[in-house]
């Protein structure tokens, strides 16, 4: 592997801040050389003929978008923080996950030597900003687990935003799946860690590992979200806490469990 910095053009010196340093610290895959094509899959490749069935996923946090109770505002101030990028928290849920992952088996495998983290875009075409997932990778390689980072999973185009979508109106995992490209890499990559900031239904996650695989057929793809949606739940039980699930693919969609 290549050592060289992720170069982020950040809009604001709050983006800045947390990525202080990096260059000198942070290990990255690298592609074969710096005029790297891309390599998008024509239309003709079929979403709803996966290349997997299902995909291991963990999390750290439960997030309420419309529960009552302080637990539920709390996780909303934390899907706030960290869509925002806030340099002061960010690398504080990452230290969490790092501390976690010393008591939890199973966080600890996912996150072992040897695995790359793979930040998923957002629903924006990749550009040279920052986004969530991007920053969260970093922060995670930087308090403790010292996993490279790979910026090999780009969107192409840009699919309407999730959040602000009524459910049926939500990109389905054929459209994540058709926006994504992945940089050819000339070393096999043989573990994959995808990164995002919230997992709902799991549809993104899902069709980013779907594209990977293409391109990837031998590597042990699985994913981490920093947030697990619980979407019809009055109150939370518990904030923090690590969650191993699985995304299935079923009936044409996902179905993530629990």
């Amino acid at each position: 592997m290549v050592n060289f910095g992720i170069k982020s053009k950040a809009p604001s010196d709050q983006h800045r801040s947390v990525t202080s340093g990096m260059s000198n610290r942070l290990r990255t895959t690298s592609p074969c050389d710096a005029t790297a094509r891309q390599y998008p899959h024509p239309h003709r490749d079929r979403a709803d003929a996966m290349p997997l069935s299902s995909l291991a996923f963990a999390s750290c946090f439960a997030y309420s978008p419309r529960g009552a109770g302080w637990l539920a505002g709390a996780s909303r101030q934390i899907c706030e923080r960290v869509k925002r990028i806030d340099p002061h928290w960010l690398p504080r849920y990452a230290g969490v996950v790092y501390r976690m992952s010393m008591r939890d088996p199973q966080l600890a495998a996912l996150f072992a030597h040897g695995a790359v983290l793979v930040p998923v875009p957002g629903s924006t075409a990749t550009s040279d900003a920052p986004w969530a997932a991007l920053q969260l990778a970093i922060a995670l390689s930087q308090v403790g687990l010292a996993l490279p980072v790979w910026v090999g999973l780009r969107r192409e185009f840009t699919v309407r935003k999730s959040a602000r979508a009524l459910s049926v109106l939500r990109p389905s995992v054929a459209e994540h799946y058709e926006s994504f490209s992945v940089i050819r890499m000339c070393a096999p990559i043989r573990r994959v860690v995808l990164i995002d900031d919230v997992v709902t239904k799991g549809r993104t996650l899902f069709a980013a590992a779907a594209r990977l695989l293409t391109e990837l057929p031998c590597a042990d793809i699985r994913a981490f979200a920093l947030l697990r949606t619980h979407g019809f739940v009055e109150r939370l039980e518990q904030l923090n806490e690590s969650c191993h699930g699985v995304i299935r693919w079923s009936g044409g969609d996902t179905r993530r469990d629990p």
